[in-house]
């Protein structure tokens, strides 16, 4: 078995979700409410143990705590296999977000034993050898409840850094064409792979000290684009990311290159940009 404490943000009214709630998800009742008549249920001691009032000031996220649940351990059993057992089978209002479930959208994206990860994508057996998980939602980011997070104020960033393509041609005009040997393409062969799940973002120091910092996904996608020879606003996007909470006040800890899910290294996208800013404002094109 495996001993998981779950982060569960205060529900509605105020508390923790009442651990008959868990115990109704262990019972025939429950599986039958749950849509699961004549399914074998897990037994009551599976369901919720215990809630941690350390938990929530550990996070720094004050209304919630860890809950402690047990659960199978399964061969190939990933992270996110443990959360949805947990919510299909002991506690039905525990809330978590995922899509595709192979490594492709980044939604399910949570803070496991202190680290961000794509859940979808981590094994037990790669982070809980001794038997025990910790997940949490992802640091930096508000709580909408329980491991969801709002992911507003990261987007947003995206868009203060001016991560919208800016075109040059018209629909009537021929396709551009971008030597894949081009020195400004191949500075973001590994950068245009990132797909925005937050997951440095989380990992980001600088971000904790410094809500208003831009983050590393944002200068990322700043960098493609400060390289894409067809957009028409390199100098002002330039201009957008050399602020106080842009480029600049990356300390380079270099967290998010490395705990990228797709190895990507935003600290070298955040440094180029570095150069960029540097360059513009030196020639006059930037004020």
């Amino acid at each position: 078995m495996l001993s998981v404490r779950v982060f569960r943000s205060a529900a509605q009214g105020g508390g923790i979700a009442p651990p008959e709630a868990a115990l109704r998800a262990a019972s025939p009742q429950g599986a039958s409410a749950l849509g699961r008549p004549g399914g074998a249920t897990p037994p009551p001691e599976a369901a919720l143990r215990a809630a941690s009032p350390q938990g929530a000031s550990a996070l720094g996220r004050p209304g919630g705590a860890f809950v402690a649940y047990e659960v199978p351990r399964r061969p190939a059993q990933t992270v996110l296999d443990v959360v949805t057992h947990i919510q299909r089978c002991l506690d039905p209002t525990l809330a978590y977000r995922f899509a595709c479930r192979v490594g492709m959208c980044g939604s399910c994206a949570m803070t496991v034993n202190g680290r961000a990860r794509w859940t979808c994508r981590t094994h037990v057996e790669a982070v809980a050898r001794d038997g025990a998980l910790e997940i949490a939602p992802l640091a930096n980011l508000p709580v909408i409840r329980d491991l969801v997070t709002d992911m507003s104020a990261f987007f947003d960033k995206g868009a203060r850094a001016m991560g919208s393509f800016v075109p040059t041609a018209t629909r009537h005009v021929e396709f551009a064409t971008v030597a894949p040997s081009s020195k400004a393409r191949r500075a973001v062969d590994a950068a245009i792979e990132c797909i925005g799940c937050g997951v440095c973002y989380a990992s980001c120091d600088v971000v904790s000290w410094n809500p208003a910092y831009l983050g590393p996904a944002a200068l990322n996608r700043a960098w493609t684009l400060v390289n894409d020879p067809r957009d028409g606003a390199r100098d002002e996007r330039l201009a957008a990311v050399a602020g106080d909470a842009g480029c600049h006040a990356c300390h380079t800890h270099q967290s998010c290159t490395d705990r990228c899910p797709k190895a990507l290294a935003p600290t070298a996208s955040i440094a180029g940009l570095k150069r960029a800013t540097a360059l513009a404002a030196l020639s006059g094109r930037m004020r």
